[in-house]
């Protein structure tokens, strides 16, 4: 279901890629590294991709460079990027996705929302959350995603856990054991610039678009 509005309104796409499937959009201003979100002063209402690699399952870093260096990240080490999106969907209505279980989500004292679905309130802040497989909506891989959302239409979305999605091609050149060890999105690439990993899907993407331009108008 796309909710439909009577006119298109400015949303602000927050730490989105340069060039990336935000740009180009009617009535979307979007906000690329070189722009900096963390200064985003409004007026529109957002939608907001921070930085996860610091929030996640290897948020000190990849556990071979670890072993190699001894080197480790600091949990939480995002530069305030995740503090200034979850600030301005506050303060200024929209819509916050990282990948499902975001160390950010403790440190920030909202509810983790339950894998198989439906909003449930996040906060005190008027904050609902909600996961959901970006699979369902035009990903390769399942990638599960939690939302964050204030002040805005909270739609059904395609709930659920699917079946895992492995590449065929990976499976026949490592194997169905390694490919299932490396998990969904490894084999098409890793790392901060991966499109194909990190990329918003273009039907995920309007989703995100439509809830937060829905935002005061509940």
């Amino acid at each position: 279901m796309i909710r439909t509005l009577t006119m298109v309104e400015w949303i602000a796409a927050l730490y989105v890629q340069t060039g990336g499937s935000y740009f180009g959009l009617p009535g979307v201003d979007p906000w690329d590294e070189a722009r900096d979100a963390r200064t985003y002063a409004g007026p529109y209402r957002v939608v907001a991709h921070p930085p996860c690699q610091r929030w996640g399952k290897f948020w000190a870093g990849q556990p071979l460079h670890i072993k190699r260096t001894g080197e480790r990240k600091t949990k939480g080490d995002d530069g305030g990027c995740f503090a200034a999106a979850l600030a301005a969907v506050r303060r200024y209505g929209g819509v916050l996705e990282h990948p499902e279980g975001s160390h950010a989500w403790t440190h920030f004292g909202l509810t983790k929302p339950p894998r198989g679905g439906g909003w449930i309130k996040a906060d005190e802040s008027g904050g609902f959350t909600c996961c959901v497989e970006q699979g369902r909506y035009g990903h390769y891989a399942r990638k599960p995603t939690w939302l964050y959302a204030v002040n805005c239409w909270l739609p059904e979305l395609s709930w659920g856990r699917s079946a895992t999605r492995l590449d065929p091609a990976i499976v026949a050149r490592m194997g169905l054991k390694r490919a299932k060890r490396l998990g969904e999105v490894a084999g098409r690439g890793g790392g901060r610039d991966s499109a194909a990993r990190i990329g918003t899907p273009a039907p995920f993407r309007d989703l995100l678009i439509q809830i937060a331009r829905s935002a005061g108008h509940g």
